[in-house]
């Protein structure tokens, strides 16, 4: 997963910022916002137009985190429409799913915010709630080749 983390560190410091929906513009994905129920979001490309689909109903945390996961998959798997992002599915074990996953846990959670000398009162927990990441989703972080646990 470490190209993983080498794609995300790329992109971070080509447009300087973490943002994936400044990321997604630079890109040239469009992002919608719509309502689609149960599903938190997905990614799909017609006509060779990238498209990340949020659902307009999620809070803005989580649409943040939606965002992240969705730029993922364009990122990753360009070519591939993917399923429906869904609470229930958010922890699938299928690889491109854990690969979106960390994409977007390495996205919006740089590694400065882990740094013991960090002297921000701002804790990643802080963080992790400001991004909307599912906290259970921390164990995919990972620093220096480590996971963070």
């Amino acid at each position: 997963m470490s190209s993983i983390k080498s794609n995300v560190n790329q992109l971070v410091e080509k447009y300087c910022t973490n943002d994936p929906f400044k990321i997604a513009k630079y890109l040239g994905i469009q992002i919608v916002f719509e309502p689609l129920g149960n599903a938190l979001g997905y990614y799909s490309k017609h006509f060779r137009v990238p498209i990340i689909h949020i659902n307009q109903n999620a809070d803005r945390q989580s649409q943040f985190f939606i965002a992240a996961h969705e730029l993922g998959h364009a990122v990753q798997h360009p070519d591939t429409n993917t399923s429906f992002l869904k609470i229930h599915t958010l922890f699938s074990t299928e690889k491109i799913e854990v690969e979106a996953n960390t994409f977007a846990v390495e996205l919006l959670l740089p590694d400065d915010l882990f740094l013991e000398n960090n002297e921000s009162s701002f804790t990643i927990y802080d963080a992790v709630k400001e991004k909307g990441v599912p906290i259970e989703l921390l164990s995919l972080k990972s620093i220096d080749g480590k996971n963070f646990t």
